[in-house]
């Protein structure tokens, strides 16, 4: 089985760090891998304004050309020792279809691989990113009624994501399906029927479009999540439909990259 972390992000992350992309592959190497997807957070569309305080959930759009001339040179640099894939993590927002669409009908001949996850939801007039911090997702709490309908909402969101026609350059990864627990030890919350069965829909649906999920480690780092954003039951369903589970490191600096792939190993890896 290949060894290859699909989810990592680069010095081009606003809110990562600033480590230089051949740290992060001198990290994989060191761990034996031989395949990493640069999945930076692509462009938001035009039209949509980031929620964030300091507007730093993806990189600029005038940034994209030299990430990609930086990561090509990089696959050259690299060949023979580990597969450098070029990659975007796509931000899926509902009502700004069309707008992600002429992004990949743009973009998508310099994508290897992709990713398309949701960070945004619809909270009023505007949105609020739910994993930004406890107070966001507070925020969203009191805008969606409950908890239960938070959870509602982003999984809704995901299945939309995974029914989009984003045209043939669409990511054909979902990302961390289970990011809505981020805080799930500051909110408490288990799933309720009508949740569980719109989540089994979501893998289904994923299942049905040949789609690959996330397995993406990156939430045991994280102090109020401590698990994997993938339960173990929603592995299961995934891998009796044969959809494949992707690792994912998710790192923000080039020490997390492959962060966590023995539980991957240990979970699910054949």
């Amino acid at each position: 089985m290949l060894k290859r972390d699909g989810h990592v992000h680069s010095p081009f992350c606003p809110h990562g760090s600033k480590d230089e992309f051949r740290h992060y592959i001198e990290e994989l190497c060191k761990k034996s891998f031989q395949s990493v997807t640069f999945t930076e957070h692509a462009p938001l569309p035009p039209s949509f304004s980031d929620p964030t305080p300091q507007k730093d959930s993806a990189m600029p759009m005038s940034a994209l050309e030299r990430y990609f001339e930086s990561l090509q040179h990089l696959k050259e640099e690299y060949k023979g020792q580990i597969d450098v894939l070029i990659g975007l993590e796509v931000d899926y927002i509902r009502a700004y279809e069309a707008e992600i669409k002429t992004f990949l009908d743009t973009y998508g001949t310099f994508l290897d691989d992709s990713i398309l996850s949701v960070h945004f939801l619809p909270a009023g007039s505007s949105h609020i990113c739910l994993d930004y911090d406890e107070d966001a997702f507070q925020n969203l709490i009191r805008c969606c009624g409950s908890i239960e309908q938070v959870y509602l909402a982003y999984y809704q969101e995901i299945f939309s994501s995974i029914v989009s026609s984003l045209g043939p350059f669409k990511p054909k990864r979902i990302g961390h399906i289970t990011l809505v627990k981020k805080f799930v030890k500051i909110f408490p919350y288990t799933m309720s029927a009508p949740v569980r069965e719109l989540v089994s829909s979501c893998i289904a649906e994923a299942g049905n479009r040949g789609l690959e999920l996330d397995f993406n480690t990156s939430g045991l780092r994280k102090p109020q999540a401590g698990e994997v954003y993938l339960e173990d039951w929603m592995m299961e369903e995934a891998q009796q439909k044969n959809i494949p589970l992707v690792f994912g490191s998710d790192a923000h600096q080039a020490k997390d990259a492959g962060f966590g792939y023995e539980c991957f190993e240990r979970r699910c890896a054949k």
